[in-house]
Parts: C-alpha cells; sequence; structure tokens
C-alpha cells in the first residue's frame, strides 16, 4: 500500500545511509555516484523487464565477508582452504534452488544467465553442432545463435519463429525445422515472447528427432516460483535461469537439471566455463530462494502478471500495438507505430518523462518497439489502478514534443514518491 510522502521521501536514503555514509568519508566520489544511482530508481518507473528491487537481506548478503572467500570448487571439494561457512552457503542455495523448483539438482554458481547457457552448451553439445532456437529478431537471446555470441561462433543454429499474424509461436513450424534439421538439441526461451511456452509439446518436439531440450526460462523462472507461470522443469532436460529479474534476488543464473545430467553440468561450470564462486551472489540467491518460498511471494508474483495485464490494455487503449493481444507474465512488448514513433524514438520520450524502458525488435520487419515488464513496480506495492494512471503518463508522454516533458515528470515523482522501492521489504 502507499505511504505518506514524507516516509517515501526518506525510506530508501535511511535504508542505506549507514553505508552510505561510511562511502562518503572513504570516497566520495563514487558515493555520490551510488546515491545518484538511489535517486534514480527512487524517483522514475523502473519498466525494463529484466530488473527488479532485491529486498535488503539479498543486498545485506552481497555485501558480507563472503565476498572475500576465494571458493574454487564445490562443497568438500574446494582448491581452497577456510571454505567451511562457503560451503554451508552453497549447500543451503542448492537445497532451497531445488525443493522451490522440483528439480533434482540446481548448479548455482553460474554468474549470469549466459554463463548458465553457455555451461549448458557446454555439458551436452560440442563445436559445431545444430541448434533449434527462435531467431533473434522474434525474441531470441544473444546466446541463442548471434553471430557476434559465443554461441553463434561456435554452433549451426537454426531459427524458429512466430505466426506473423498472431505473433505466437508456430509449434507446427518448429517441429517441421526440427525434422528436416536434426538438431543436436532445441532451446525454448525468450527475452522479449510475452506468452506462456508449451514445455510438454516441446518435449514432444525434441523426444520425436532425438534432441536435448534446453529451457531458457531466465524470465518467466521468478512466476514459476510463485506458482503463476508453468514450470519447464518436468520437461527440459536442462533449465537455464537468471536469478534477478520476478526472482528478485542478486544478478546472476542457475541451471536446474536431474541426476542423470548433474555431473555433466557441474564439471561445465566448473572448471569448464568459470573458476572461483562468488560466494556473496551465491548467499544472496540462497536469501531470494528462501523468500520466494514463502506465501507472500506466490501472491507477489500473481500480482506481477495481473498488472501486466491490465497494463497491456490501458496501452492498447492509448493508442499502441501490444504484440500478442496481450500477455501471459510480467513482459509486454509493443509497437508505438500507430503513434508515429519507432523504439528508439518511443524510448527518449519516456525517459525525459522519467519512465525507463528497453527497446526490442518486432517481428516481421525491421522496426524496433518497446518492451516493458510490471516486476519492479509491483514490488513497490503498486496496484492494478497505479497500472491505469502509469498508460496514461505513457500515452501523454508519446504524444508529446517536448513541452509537457516536465510536467509529466512530476506526475511520475508523485507516483514513485508514494511508492519508495524498498518499502514493501521493510
Amino acid at each position: 500500500m502507499p505511504v505518506t510522502a514524507e516516509a517515501a521521501s526518506a525510506a530508501p536514503h535511511a535504508l542505506f545511509a549507514q553505508e552510505l555514509g561510511l562511502l562518503r568519508r572513504q570516497d566520495p566520489e563514487l558515493a555520490e555516484v551510488i546515491g545518484g544511482e538511489l535517486r534514480r530508481q527512487s524517483d522514475s518507473l523502473q519498466l525494463i523487464a529484466a530488473e527488479n528491487f532485491t529486498s535488503p537481506a539479498v543486498l545485506a548478503a552481497l555485501g558480507s565477508p563472503l565476498a572475500n572467500k576465494y571458493a574454487e570448487g564445490y562443497p568438500s571439494a574446494r582448491h581452497h582452504g577456510g571454505c567451511e561457512q562457503a560451503d554451508a552457503a552453497e549447500r543451503i542455495a542448492v537445497a532451497r534452488a531445488t525443493a522451490l523448483f522440483g528439480a533434482e539438482h540446481a548448479n548455482v554458481q553460474p554468474h549470469s544467465g549466459s554463463s548458465a547457457v553457455l555451461a549448458a552448451y557446454a555439458a551436452l553439445l560440442r563445436p559445431g553442432d545444430t541448434v533449434l532456437a527462435l531467431g533473434l529478431a522474434y525474441g531470441g537471446h544473444l546466446t541463442h545463435g548471434s553471430p557476434a555470441n559465443f554461441s553463434g561462433r561456435w554452433f549451426d543454429f537454426v531459427g524458429y519463429g512466430v505466426d506473423p499474424e498472431t505473433g505466437l509461436i508456430d509449434y507446427a513450424r518448429v517441429r517441421a525445422l526440427a525434422r528436416a534439421h536434426r538438431p543436436k538439441a532445441i532451446v525454448c526461451g525468450s527475452i522479449s515472447y510475452p506468452r506462456h511456452i508449451d514445455y510438454a509439446e516441446f518435449r514432444d518436439i525434441a523426444d520425436e528427432v532425438g534432441a536435448y531440450l534446453i529451457a531458457d526460462a531466465a524470465h518467466p523462472i521468478g512466476l514459476v516460483a510463485g506458482g503463476a507461470a508453468p514450470s519447464p522443469v518436468p520437461y527440459a532436460d536442462l533449465v537455464c535461469a537468471t536469478t534477478h529479474k520476478v526472482l528478485r534476488g542478486p544478478r546472476g543464473g542457475m541451471i536446474l537439471c536431474g541426476e542423470e545430467y548433474a555431473e555433466r553440468v557441474d564439471r561445465a561450470v566448473f572448471p569448464f566455463t568459470q573458476a572461483g564462486a562468488q560466494m556473496n551472489a551465491i548467499a544472496a540467491k540462497a536469501v531470494a530462494f528462501g523468500e520466494a518460498a514463502a506465501p507472500a511471494f506466490a501472491v507477489y508474483a500473481h500480482r506481477v502478471v495481473d498488472n501486466a495485464r491490465v497494463l497491456a490494455g490501458a496501452l492498447e487503449a492509448e493508442g499502441l500495438r501490444i504484440i500478442t493481444d496481450g500477455t501471459d507474465t510480467h513482459l509486454i512488448t509493443a509497437d508505438p507505430a500507430p503513434l508515429g514513433l519507432d523504439g528508439r524514438a518511443a524510448r527518449g520520450r519516456l525517459a525525459a518523462a522519467g519512465m525507463v524502458m528497453d527497446t526490442c525488435g518486432l517481428p516481421y520487419g525491421d522496426r524496433r518497439g518497446i518492451r516493458l515488464g510490471t516486476a519492479a513496480v509491483t514490488t513497490q506495492g503498486m496496484r492494478q489502478a497505479d497500472m491505469a494512471q502509469i498508460a496514461g503518463l505513457f500515452g501523454a508522454a508519446l504524444r508529446d514534443d517536448g513541452r509537457e516533458a516536465s510536467g509529466i515528470r512530476a506526475q511520475v515523482r508523485e507516483l514513485t514518491g508514494r511508492f519508495p522501492p524498498f518499502a514493501a521489504h521493510s
């Protein structure tokens, strides 16, 4: 629920007052940068779909003495001494992850989602193998075959797309491509696909052609944790994910799998693709997994989806074209062309008014739209009525030629002032 304006303006800064005070004495230049970022997060709308606000407990783990510990290897098999507490932290994180997602095995060491995908490929594939994945033009990630990325350089990627009319994955086309190319692995997952993925259908296609199934669940995994999205764990051989985004943990990655692939995954993470584990991040992941197992997180995850659906409908009423005509998740992909703008111009106008989001490619056309999400604003405590207000500010900013930006910005500050980013955690 909203808090008073006085409490709102003081809450985030009071929460970090001790840390910022220490930093100002030691390094005032960096203290100013971090204080500026705190102000930016506090007085603008954070609508980037891949971002969220961690809890103070997660931040405390990130800033803990575990940041000092070198812990190459795995619990009870480290290359450095003094790892008793590091082992305990990692065991807690693994146990919580496997319980939360119903997986037989979890590797919580990947430094990022991309690191997790790299390790997954290393566990199952060899250079030159054929991989079928969502094409980059339709929402595939860089690790799904971009020529600028290791994936596109080391493997032979074949891209599947979406239906040009509905924007939905064409599973019949996926099956036809799998039959034609006989890939070693099929990847399902996206950075901008707003609908649930049919993991059972992908499993059936993979089984038909003898392919591994890798789910890149970086975006929906937090919804999975809260029971607001279907789980890929029963269907995929490996599930790669991030621990930030909707899951609300620290920036990092993880891999979930069955015992059949556990040793291969662990060796692919260490020593093949990474060395020392970031033990402070692993401890912070453990905190986030514990928070996500609480009943309140399920309420939060469903509220994220409800907010996204309301926001998508309200943005459509403001004149934007909503890709796939809605969303099942926290993600919304929109085309501002009906308002005479492309994605980059729209992002610039919105940023000037204090609304932060990304651009993204749009299917079937060399144009860019905008991608936004409701995870962070929902963490702040915003509800469906606030989504309607955000859509109104959106429409006003996109129609503005610059003369009204300051007035819209003031309205954004009024809204964010009632929902300080860390108040809901405190």
